[in-house]
């Protein structure tokens, strides 16, 4: 298990203050990981099954996995200004180095003895190229709750391909951590205080950010019948049929002043046509 020192001091630049006779003495500098060699949880594995341990180097190696978790959250930890989200950041990124432990233990065990490589179930090399790191808190927030949920419906089947009870002990706690996890990413996000679809700082271009491109159309023997939900019915947001077919074209999409559905702006109720393809067609 591994342990992170919270009180570790940042990295300060600027000239030191002066320092007295004491201040000089030798001074121990605190650690930041301590390992623990108690698993975070005990893996107790009945029979080696090797074919299911190729499975589950998928959450070991694989882009999914712990240890991209663990360089994804630390990595993005280090970025991070806002300390409480730091905070959480170190802490989960950490806590997955354990989770890394105990995939890794349970591989050894399940394997029958041997070692166990960075690569995923197809025998890839892990990369660096797996981590989402985008340096927006809000944005890697984001991505951190879709990497637990995938994490989480992977640990998932991977219960189901499973026979042996102790093994699946052991996924289930990993699996139910990824829930605590996407809990409070998804906590950390919106104490934000931010819009749901406020990224970045540059705003949308008004008029083109409500318009819903009906893109896949046909019926009878074209194809099914459209539906409709929020996406297309909601308030604001128009409806354009086909745009490919009928050479539809953004003239202007350069961000103007405006109010859009995105911050409560007034818009046309959405509009859909009545001969949607045939329609489209004609104008071709």
């Amino acid at each position: 298990m591994t342990n992170r020192e919270p009180n570790t001091p940042r990295a300060e630049f600027g000239t030191s203050p002066e320092r007295t006779e004491s201040e000089h003495a030798p001074t121990v500098t605190p650690l930041m990981y301590h390992h623990i060699k108690k698993l975070m949880y005990t893996v107790r594995v009945g029979r080696p099954e090797p074919r299911f341990g190729n499975m589950l180097l998928e959450q070991f190696g694989g882009a999914n996995g712990e240890l991209a978790a663990a360089m994804q959250y630390s990595s993005q930890g280090i970025n991070c200004e806002e300390m409480p989200c730091k905070d959480l950041l170190m802490d989960i990124g950490t806590e997955e180095l354990s989770h890394l432990e105990i995939v890794g233990t349970s591989l050894v065990a399940i394997a029958g003895g041997g070692g166990v490589a960075l690569c995923n179930s197809m025998g890839n090399a892990w990369t660096a190229d797996y981590l989402k790191i985008t340096g927006e808190l809000s944005v890697d927030l984001r991505n951190n709750i879709a990497a637990e949920a995938r994490a989480k419906i992977t640990y998932e089947r991977l219960i189901n391909f499973c026979d042996d009870p102790g093994t699946k002990e052991a996924l289930q706690f990993l699996m139910t951590r990824e829930i605590t996890h996407m809990r409070a990413f998804m906590q950390a996000l919106d104490s934000l205080g931010k819009a749901p679809l406020a990224v970045g700082f540059i705003p949308p271009t008004p008029g083109v950010v409500d318009q819903y491109y009906n893109d896949s159309t046909g019926q009878g023997d074209q194809g099914e019948v459209d539906t409709t939900g929020p996406w297309n019915t909601a308030d604001g947001v128009t409806v354009v049929e086909a745009p490919a077919l009928a050479e539809f074209q953004v003239l202007k999409a350069t961000p103007t002043a405006g109010r859009t559905t995105l911050d409560g702006g007034n818009g046309k109720k959405a509009v859909r046509s009545d001969s949607k393809l045939t329609k489209a067609t004609r104008q071709r």
